[in-house]
């Protein structure tokens, strides 16, 4: 019964409570970092867009139209053509397929443009999922594995402790 109540109580210090956050918030943003990297991409071009569009002036439409950004990020669209992974022509043509992979064709209702969207494929979705859940039920095992060791250490040090008590008496 003593054993356990170590192993709960080691898990409250605070160093491995600092280990525990920083794992975990680390694992967050890897998670969680490609929806923040693409949403930042996005920010990006849109302001690279509108300083571009300033300092071109009236006379460079064609260089104004190619650094607009997409009309999906400001106008209602349907999609044209579903998510699809990119093929390796296609992630050097298109901006769309660097983010994901993925991409997919939509059409913009009030202006009628039909342009390229990156998207999440639900696979995709599925195999990192699935790829999260075994790092977490390897890390598990791993861990159990290194707790259990390290407290059969300490019981061996702990019962080696009692019998030179004991012997010494």
């Amino acid at each position: 019964m003593e054993s356990d109540f170590r192993i709960l109580v080691a898990c409250c210090r605070p160093r491995v409570l600092v280990f525990h956050v920083l794992f975990w918030g680390l694992l967050s943003l890897r998670v969680l970092g490609a929806a923040l990297l693409n949403n930042n991409s996005t920010n990006n071009k849109t302001a690279a867009a509108g300083a571009g569009a300033a300092a071109a002036g009236a006379g460079a439409a064609a260089a104004e139209e190619a650094e607009r950004p997409p009309c999906w990020t400001h106008e209602e669209f349907v999609v044209t053509s579903e998510c699809h992974q990119c093929t390796a022509y296609q992630t050097r043509l298109w901006a769309a397929c660097g983010a994901t992979g993925y991409v997919e064709q939509v059409n913009c209702t009030r202006s009628n443009k039909d342009e390229h969207k990156s998207c999440r494929s639900a696979v995709m979705e599925e195999n990192l999922f699935w790829r999260f859940e075994a790092v977490v039920l390897v890390l598990t095992l791993l861990l159990a594995v290194l707790v259990v060791t390290r407290q059969r250490w300490l019981d061996r040090l702990a019962s080696e402790k009692v019998r030179r008590q004991i012997e010494s008496i």
